[in-house]
C-alpha cells in the first residue's frame, strides 16, 4: 500500500504504510517537510560543516566535530551495521531516501534557507547515525575530567568532591513508573520529562508509526528513524533517563614530529614530517594525520589538523603543541551506536521484548523504565560502559603508561520496582557503579514523596508532578540565615525568606529575592581568593569552556560548598551575610518570572520572540535551569513531557515546548507552548477516524 499521512489537531504526523520499509521512507519524508532546516543544521553539525552557512560562531563546534571524527565514526558504524544487521541498515536507508525526497519541499517552506544562503544537500546512509552521535557526544560530560584536572592542580585532590554535581553541560531527566497496584485502572503508568537544552525547533518530534508489524506512538529524534527513547506500542511502553554513566576517557598523549625519512613508509599530510606517539609499551609509532578545511561564511577558511592515536582522536593540542589529549569513546572503538535496537523496540509487545532490545543498546547510556498490559515492569540500565581503572573514570590519564586500557564491558545493572514505584532523576541508583558524578537526590525524593502521598493515580494526575516547584536545595543557604547579624532592611529580607514555602513559582516575589541572594553568594564565593585561583580557565578549545567556567561550577555545587564542614578557611556565614545585605540595598525585585525566562537555542539568532516567564529551578521537579550568579535565563528544561497509560493508550498524554512544525509562523510551530507553560498535555489520539488525512506519500 501507499504510505498515508494523517495529522491530529496539533499537526502531529500519524503515518500508516504497508511495510516497515515504506513506513521508514514516509517518516523521513514527513520529517523533511516539517523540519528541513533542523535536519540540515544537524547533518552539517555532525559533519563539521555548519560554519559554512552559520558563520564564525560555529567554527569551534566544527573544529571539534572534525577532530573527534564524528562523521567518519558514523560512516564506520553504518558499514558495520550493514554487516551485522542488514535489515536495519536497509530500514535506515529507506528513511534517508525519504528525507532526500522531502527536503526540496521542506526547504521551500523554511525561510532560514534563504536567510542563510544554504541550499538543501543530500543525506548519506550514515547521516542519521552522525546526527545521533553529534547530539550525544557531549552527553556524558567527558570535559568534566578537564575541570577535575584544574581543581587538583589548583586546590588538590580533596577538592574534587566539592564540585561533584550535575554540571552545566550535562543533560538529565525525570522518569517514574507507577505499578498497577497504585493506579486507578490497575494498569501501570509511565511518566516523566527529558531535560535538555531547549531548541527551536525542538529536539523531540511527536509521531505515530503504523504498519502491519507494529503501531507505535512516541517521541522521535528528527533525523533518526524509529522511536528510541519514549514510546507506547499499545501493549508495552518505555521511557529513559540519563544514567549519568562515565564511558568516555581522555588520554594525555606524547606526540613528536619526525622527519619522513626516519619513519619508514609513514607519510604526513600537510607537511614534510610525520607525527609519532609514545605507546604504553615504550615504542614510538606513526599516527594517522591529515588536515581538513572548514569553510566559514563571511570569513577565511580554517585548517584543522586531524590526528588519531591508538586511543582515539586528538581533540586538544596536536603536532608541536605543548599538550595533546585524545578522546576514546565506545562507538569509535566498537563501530556500533546501538541502532540494532531500533526495529526490535518498535516490534516489542512485552517488557521482555524491550529488555532484549536494549541489550544491544550502545550510546548514550540510559536508565530504562518499561511496563506492559500484562503487569510486567522493567527498570534497568542500557548502554556500553568500558571496564578500566579508576583513574580513567575521573581524570585525564597518561597514554604512555600501562594500566589505562579498556579491558571489557560492564554488565548492565537492573534496579527494583519497590512498593509499585520506580523513580529516576539522574540520582545515584542502579547506574551508581558506572558513574562518577550524579544529580542531587532532591528531584527523585520529591517525586517519590508526591507519589507516596496519593492513593490511586491516573494519567490526568501526572502533570501536577511534572510541574512541582519545591526547591529542597534552598535549605543549604536558608539554614544559615537565623544566626546572622543583619541590618534592619537585611533582617526584614531574612524574615521574608524564612517564611517562604520554597516554591520557585514564576509569580513569586520571594523566589526572586532568594534567587538574587543565591546569585550574590555564588559570585562572592567565586571571587574569594581561595576559589578564585580557578577563575582563569586553561587554554582549551572553546567547546569545552562551559565545563571549565568557575561561576557555573560554584552555582551547581553551591549546596556542597555551603554544607561541607570546612571550605579553605572561607567564612561562609560572612559571605551569606554580605549577600543578603547587598540584595537588601537594591530596589525590591519583581517576581521570579521577570528574570527567569525561556532562552531557547536557535541556529540563526536573528529571529526575535518575547519568550515567556518560567516557574521552576534546577533542583525542582520542574527543572528549568539557569546559572545562578551569571543569569536567570533558562536554556535547559523539559524538552518534552509524556504520560504513557497502559490501561488505554488513548488516555496517554504528551507535549513539547513549541510544536510539531519547525517552520516559523506555521500554524503548529508554537501552538503547544501555552500547554507546556501551564503544565497541560495534549491527548494522544490513535483513532484514525479522528485524524485528518493529509496526503499519500507516493
Amino acid at each position: 500500500m501507499t504510505a498515508e499521512i494523517f495529522r491530529d489537531t496539533w499537526g502531529i504526523p500519524h503515518l500508516r504504510a504497508g511495510s516497515a520499509l515504506e513506513l521508514a521512507r514516509a517518516q523521513g519524508r514527513v520529517t523533511a517537510r516539517d523540519r528541513a532546516w533542523q535536519l540540515e543544521v544537524e547533518r552539517h553539525r555532525s559533519q563539521g560543516t555548519s560554519a559554512a552557512f552559520l558563520g564564525a560562531e560555529s567554527v569551534d563546534w566544527d573544529r571539534f566535530a572534525r577532530r573527534a571524527r564524528l562523521d567518519d565514526t558514523a560512516r564506520r558504524c553504518f558499514e558495520a551495521l550493514t554487516e551485522r544487521d542488514p535489515e536495519t541498515a536497509a530500514w535506515v536507508v529507506a528513511y534517508v531516501d525519504g528525507i532526500n525526497d522531502g527536503l526540496p519541499e521542506g526547504a521551500a517552506r523554511a525561510p532560514e534557507f534563504a536567510e542563510s544562503g544554504l541550499a538543501p544537500g543530500r543525506w548519506e546512509p550514515w547521516s542519521p547515525l552522525g546526527v545521533w552521535l553529534g547530539t550525544h557526544i557531549l552527553f556524558a560530560g567527558f570535559p568534566a575530567k578537564l575541570w577535575r584536572e584544574e581543581v587538583v592542580r589548583r586546590l588538590g585532590a580533596d577538592a574534587v568532591g566539592l564540585f561533584a554535581m550535575d554540571g552545566p553541560g550535562t543533560a538529565g531527566s525525570n522518569g517514574w513508573l507507577v505499578g498497577g497496584e497504585r493506579t486507578a485502572t490497575g494498569r501501570a503508568l509511565i511518566a516523566g520529562d527529558p531535560h535538555r537544552f531547549i531548541e527551536d525547533p525542538g529536539v523531540y518530534q511527536q509521531i505515530r508509526l503504523s504498519c502491519p508489524e507494529f503501531d507505535v506512538v512516541g517521541l522521535a529524534v528528527p533525523g533518526v528513524p524509529g522511536i528510541a527513547h519514549f514510546a507506547h506500542t499499545g501493549t508495552v511502553a518505555w521511557a529513559i533517563t540519563n544514567a549519568m554513566a562515565d564511558y568516555q576517557d581522555l588520554y594525555r598523549e606524547r606526540l613528536r614530529l619526525v622527519d619522513a625519512g626516519d619513519a619508514g613508509d609513514a607519510r604526513g599530510a600537510g607537511g614534510t614530517g610525520v607525527v609519532e606517539v609514545l605507546d604504553p609499551d615504550g615504542v614510538w609509532r606513526p599516527v594517522e594525520r591529515h588536515v581538513e578545511r572548514v569553510e566559514v561564511a563571511g570569513g577565511e577558511p580554517v585548517e584543522v589538523e586531524v590526528i588519531e592515536t591508538a586511543r582515539g582522536p586528538v581533540v586538544i593540542g596536536g603536532a608541536g603543541a605543548e599538550e595533546s589529549i585524545s578522546l576514546r569513546y565506545p562507538p569509535r572503538v566498537t563501530r556500533d551506536l546501538g541502532f540494532g535496537a531500533l526495529l526490535p523496540l518498535l516490534r516489542a509487545r512485552r517488557v521482555a521484548d524491550v529488555d532484549r532490545a536494549f541489550d544491544v543498546w550502545a550510546e548514550p547510556v540510559n536508565v530504562v523504565q518499561a511496563a506492559d498490559t500484562e503487569g510486567g515492569t522493567l527498570h534497568r540500565v542500557a548502554g556500553r560502559v568500558p571496564v578500566r581503572g579508576t583513574a580513567g573514570r575521573t581524570r585525564v590519564v597518561p597514554a604512555w603508561e600501562a594500566g589505562h586500557a579498556w579491558t571489557g564491558w560492564h554488565e548492565m545493572p537492573y534496579g527494583p520496582v519497590e512498593d509499585g514505584l520506580a523513580v529516576m532523576a539522574n540520582q545515584r541508583g542502579p547506574a551508581a557503579p558506572l558513574g562518577v558524578e550524579f544529580a542531587p537526590p532532591h528531584r527523585a525524593a520529591r517525586i517519590r514523596q508526591l507519589l507516596d502521598a496519593g492513593a490511586k493515580w491516573s494519567a490526568r494526575d501526572m502533570p501536577a508532578i511534572h510541574m512541582d516547584t519545591r526547591l529542597a536545595s534552598a535549605a543549604a543557604l536558608l539554614d544559615r540565615l537565623p544566626a546572622l547579624a543583619l541590618s534592619g532592611a537585611a533582617a526584614g529580607l531574612r524574615e521574608q525568606l524564612l517564611r517562604w514555602e520554597r516554591h520557585m513559582d514564576a509569580g513569586s516575589r520571594t523566589a526572586a529575592v532568594y534567587a538574587q541572594v543565591r546569585g550574590a553568594v555564588v559570585r562572592r564565593l567565586a571571587a574569594h581568593p581561595a576559589l578564585a585561583v580557578l577563575a582563569e580557565p586553561p587554554a582549551r578549545p572553546a567547546v569545552f569552556l562551559p565545563w571549565l567556567a568557575l561561576v557555573p561550577r560554584v552555582a551547581f555545587a553551591l549546596e556542597n560548598l555551603l554544607t561541607t564542614p570546612e571550605l579553605y578557611g572561607i567564612d561562609r556565614d560572612d559571605v551569606v551575610r554580605a549577600a543578603v545585605e547587598e540584595v537588601a540595598a537594591r530596589p525590591a525585585p519583581g517576581t521570579w518570572g521577570d528574570t527567569h525566562r525561556l532562552a531557547p537555542w536557535r541556529a540563526l539568532t536573528g529571529a526575535a520572540y518575547d519568550e515567556p516567564a518560567l516557574s521552576g529551578d534546577n533542583d525542582c521537579v520542574l527543572s528549568t535551569s539557569s546559572v545562578p550568579g551569571l543569569t536567570d535565563l533558562s536554556a535547559r528544561g523539559s524538552a518534552a513531557r509524556y504520560v504513557w497509560d497502559l490501561a488505554d493508550r488513548d488516555n496517554s498524554l504528551w507535549v513539547v515546548p513549541f510544536g510539531a512544525d519547525g517552520v516559523p509562523g506555521a500554524a503548529h510551530h508554537r501552538d503547544q507552548l501555552p500547554l507546556w507553560l501551564k503544565g497541560d498535555l495534549a491527548p494522544v489520539t490513535t483513532d484514525w477516524n479522528k485524524l485528518t488525512k493529509e496526503s499519500d506519500d507516493d
